[in-house]
């Protein structure tokens, strides 16, 4: 299941990015806690270079706390500032300024040497689509300042916002890559809601994640009322679930249609629990790994 999204506006988001690193101090990037990595465009590393980084774990709330404090040990090994957020009621938003200043620090120096006191620190927000960053900005900024949307692909021009006399942030649409190669990052992000539902068949989709969840988060099954069975494949713990759900059509058959678009729904609401789909030890299998998966 090898997911290809690509629309035209993220080719001139890339320029767009390119083109305005040289004004802002340093790259705040918004990724899903739930899927620390799959949520990062590769290209961003590149497009960055070596400008200031922050890691904003967004979407904390729904994600293992253990593997939110793994992450962030990883993130910081790289280099990294880390800040764990819930954009959605505002946790941990408040602590935004402080890492700035932080990964800063040496460049507030120069400043300070320079005379250049009360210059506003400028970040450029950047993330794939739907990871929470307009909801991120409105929250740093105590305003509606940037357009939010539960669905991919609202902000599609730049945007200055102003939150105070010292940071000014710059809002960018997301920004996905042209194919995913590795077949579990472009499940991650569309289990997620990263890439929209209407590019794939939702069926199909969702007996990956029963799969998922069978092999890895057997506790969740039993909100629908069935157990975690190895011999079983997705599409036969997805007809269970409909099945126990009473999700039926003609003929007594089960609706998976129905029951698939309840399971994500329910995933991507935070109703089946807090854990997170990849660790750092699946990153290390996956560059271990000759075709590129864990």
């Amino acid at each position: 299941m090898y997911i290809q999204w690509y629309p035209g506006h993220m080719t001139k988001t890339r320029r767009m990015i390119a083109e305005n690193l040289k004004y802002v101090d340093l790259v705040a990037e918004v990724v899903d806690a739930r899927i620390p990595i799959s949520s990062r465009n590769p290209d961003i590393d590149d497009l960055v270079g070596a400008k200031p980084r922050i890691i904003v774990l967004n979407r904390a709330d729904q994600a293992d706390p253990a593997m939110n404090q793994e992450w962030g040990s990883w993130f910081r090994a790289q280099g990294c500032t880390v800040l764990e957020t819930n954009a959605k009621d505002g946790k941990g938003v408040s602590q935004f300024s402080a890492a700035a200043r932080s990964a800063l620090k040496d460049k507030l120096e120069q400043w300070k040497a320079k005379g250049q006191v009360g210059r506003p620190i400028r970040a450029m927000i950047v993330g794939v689509p739907n990871v929470g960053k307009s909801t991120f900005i409105n929250q740093v900024a105590k305003k509606k300042s940037a357009k939010a949307g539960d669905r991919p692909g609202v902000t599609r021009g730049k945007q200055w916002v102003s939150v105070d006399a010292s940071l000014d942030l710059l809002d960018t649409p997301g920004i996905l890559w042209p194919k995913f190669e590795d077949q579990s990052i472009g499940l991650n992000l569309a289990f997620t809601g990263a890439v929209k539902d209407e590019i794939m068949d939702v069926e199909t989709l969702a007996c990956h994640f029963m799969d998922l969840l069978n092999r890895r988060y057997p506790q969740a099954l039993g909100r629908y009322k069935i157990e975690a069975d190895p011999a079983a494949q997705g599409w036969e713990l997805l007809e269970r679930a409909a099945r126990k759900r009473g999700f039926l059509i003609s003929g007594g058959e089960p609706d998976t249609e129905r029951m698939a678009k309840i399971l994500l729904d329910e995933y991507r609401g935070g109703k089946l629990g807090r854990f997170t789909l990849e660790t750092p030890g699946d990153l290390e299998r996956r560059e271990e790994s000759p075709d590129g998966e864990a």
